[in-house]
This record gives structure tokens, sequence and C-alpha cells, in this order.
């Protein structure tokens, strides 16, 4: 601000407009700088291998011959295939039995192991090992252990005289025995995040419901469940994610059988891939598989609003 001699008039000198637009360029220019480490494999391992693969989807391709054009027609014949009805169903069936198998044993651990206990550290570490485990490990363990003929299970099993089932050797056991080892696994995940948020729960609400004479249930059943809704939303939305897209201990237990009855949507988009030489059908099957969990998870956004409670 400039003033004359024997004046009262002043001049207000403007800043410069490139001066404050090479400022943005320069923060831009460190926002990218610091941006790329994650920003580059992100777009290298992930987007362009997404629009390869949808551009795939529009092709018929034996990994081998050129491509040739196909239009929608991949995405009209899976959805109108027995076959992948099939393999969706089994998806959902395992979804619906390793979902609340694995949160109400995650949910009971973390209530356990959230009280004052001698060794409570160690059991925590030992309950989340597992967690850490090789998917292939933990499948070859499991497909031991539910052995039919020598597997531990059933030898303890016959010994109390209980039936012993074919498990990964019977089409009625084979999807229960992939679900007991996924969610034996993931036992300790669930465990982690429960825990979590039963220690971010205020004490002082449990003490007064306690001094107003609520039970141990009421309890739990009003104030901790209620409270423990925002790790419950995650662990549902995260399992769900994980659950439609299982494939090691499938691939790894059963191989999809016997006769397809544990067969599931990744293992159909490796066989049609892998073993068929239909590429273009497996990138299109992997696309509805997307939108399948996109919409699901979509919903479950929109209606935690209803159920959801923060401290």
């Amino acid at each position: 601000m400039l003033a004359t001699p024997g004046s009262a008039t002043t001049v207000t000198r403007r800043p410069r407009s490139g001066g404050a637009r090479g400022s943005r360029w320069r923060n831009l220019g460190w926002v990218v700088l610091f941006l790329a480490p994650s920003a580059v494999p992100l777009v290298a391992f992930t987007l362009v291998p997404m629009v390869g693969s949808f551009w795939v989807s529009l092709h018929r391709w034996n990994l081998i011959s050129p491509m040739e054009w196909a239009g929608v027609e991949n995405y009209r014949s899976l959805l109108t295939d027995a076959g992948t009805r099939d393999v969706f169903r089994n998806t959902l069936l395992y979804c619906l039995g390793y979902l609340p198998l694995v949160y109400a044993g995650g949910l009971g651990l973390a209530l356990l192991l959230n009280q004052r206990m001698r060794g409570r550290s160690l059991f925590r570490a030992a309950y989340f090992l597992p967690v850490v485990t090789s998917w292939v490990v933990v499948a070859l363990v499991w497909k031991w252990l539910l052995n039919p003929t020598n597997g531990l299970v059933n030898t303890v099993l016959g010994a109390v005289g209980l039936p012993e089932p074919g498990w990964w050797t019977d089409p009625a056991w084979a999807l229960p025995s992939v679900i007991l080892s996924s969610a034996w696994k993931d036992l300790g995940f669930v465990m982690v995040i429960m825990l979590a948020g039963l220690q971010a729960i205020p004490t002082d609400v449990l003490e007064a419901a306690t001094v107003d004479g609520a039970s141990a249930w009421q309890r739990f059943w009003r104030i901790t469940l209620p409270l423990l809704s925002p790790s419950t939303f995650f662990v549902v939305v995260i399992s769900l994610i994980n659950g439609f897209q299982v494939f090691d201990q499938v691939y790894v237990m059963t191989g999809g059988g016997p006769s397809g009855s544990s067969q599931v949507v990744v293992g159909q988009i490796y066989d049609l891939t892998f073993r068929y030489g239909r590429a273009g059908e497996a990138s299109a099957l992997s696309w509805i598989l997307f939108a399948l969990i996109l919409l699901i998870t979509a919903v479950q956004i929109r209606g935690q609003r209803r159920w959801v409670h923060h401290a």
C-alpha cells in the first residue's frame, strides 16, 4: 500500500496472480510426488488389469490364438448357463455358513479374552496365529484332519459313538468342510476387531448399568452389542467381500468337487481360463462377480445408518 506526499490517497498493490498459480502447481507437484509410491502400483497392477480384463471379456480368446470379437455374448451365455447359477449358489451358501460361524466365534473369543486372566496376551497371539498362516498350509492341515478314513476328527467322533461324515469326499459335506477350515483360520482376525470395539466402549456406561441392576446378559444385549455395531459392520462387509472371492481353500481341499458340489465363482473363473481356454468368459464372469460384490457392499453401506450406533 503506497501513499503520496500531502495526500491521503492510497494505492493498493495487488499480488501477482501468477505467483499464486505457481504456488498451487508446486503444491500439486508435492502431492503427486508423495502419492506416486502408492498410486503408480495401483494404476499399474489394479486399474490397468481391470481395463484389460473388461476388454478381454468382450472377446473369445484361448490365451494362444488371436482374440475374436464377441460383444456381450460372453455375458449372455454365462447368465443363461446352469453352471454359473450353481457356482453362485455354492458361493452364497459358503457365505451364509461362514459369516455367522466366524462372527459368533470371533465375538466369543473377544469377550473371553477381554477379561482379566493370566496369560491373556499369549492366548491372543495364539488365536491370531492362523490369520498370518498360509492358506495352503491351513487347507492341507484341515484336509488331513477331516480325512474320512484316518483323520483326527472322525477318529474322535467314532470314539464317542457319533457318525463319521465323508467330509471333503462327500458332496453333501464338501462345502461344510471348507466353511469349517475358513472360519477357524479367520477367527483371530474377527477377534482382534471385536476386541478393539470392546475396549472402546466407555466403562462408566457398563458400571452405571450394573448399579441400576442390569444382569450380565442385559448389559451385553442392551449396551455392549449395540455399541459394537461399528465393528460388526466392518466385519460383515469385509467377510462378505472375502467370502465371495473364496478360492485357495477350495482349490486345495476339494478342487471344486466332488461333482462340482463345492465349486465357487473364483474357482470357475480359474477353470474357464486355464483348464478350458475360455478367457473371455472367465473375464466376463469376474466382472459379474465384481458387480455383485459392489452391489451388496453398497446396500450394506446404505443400510448401516439404521443399525450402526456410535458411542
